[in-house]
């Protein structure tokens, strides 16, 4: 049996399993008359705005080192990806840039224009803390990266 759709002249639209033949069943809102209307079309499958930058692969492992079927697959994603928030700019997110997060930033906000937490919102307090480790320019070592020191 076929899915038809129907309408009753109070606004109520509904679909029924009913055989070919039958008569059009009555209103479930009002009980009144009905008829078939066109159906709605049939939407299949689903809209996928595919993965935000914060979601895709950020280091060569992520990338199956660097396995080019997956690397030019990417490249398809985000570029529909780009397209797509183009045209739509509230699925960007927050496109505020990353801050520097290591050294004497390692306490500051990750992103730009964020609030420090903990510390009032005067001036004074607000900008980060210059680190005083013994290595004198400016921020502690727990990494190497070839200051001779």
């Amino acid at each position: 049996m076929p899915i038809y759709d129907y309408r009753c002249d109070c606004g109520s639209r509904f679909e029924r399993l009913i055989g070919r033949d039958a008569p059009a069943p009555a209103c479930p809102e009002c009980g009144g008359e009905t008829r078939k209307v066109p159906s709605r079309p049939a939407l299949h499958g689903t809209a996928d705005p595919g993965p935000s930058k914060e979601y895709m692969p950020q280091t060569w492992k992520g990338t199956y080192r660097g396995n080019r079927e997956y690397v030019t697959g990417l490249q398809k994603q985000w570029d529909q990806r780009q397209k797509l928030e183009a045209k739509h700019p509230e699925l960007r997110g927050d496109t505020r840039p990353v801050a520097a997060h290591e050294g004497r930033y390692e306490q500051a906000p990750l992103r730009a224009g964020e609030p420090y937490i903990g510390h009032s919102s005067s001036s004074s307090e607000s900008a980060p803390k210059k680190d005083t480790g013994s290595s004198g320019h400016g921020h502690g070592h727990g990494h190497g990266h070839g200051h001779g020191h």
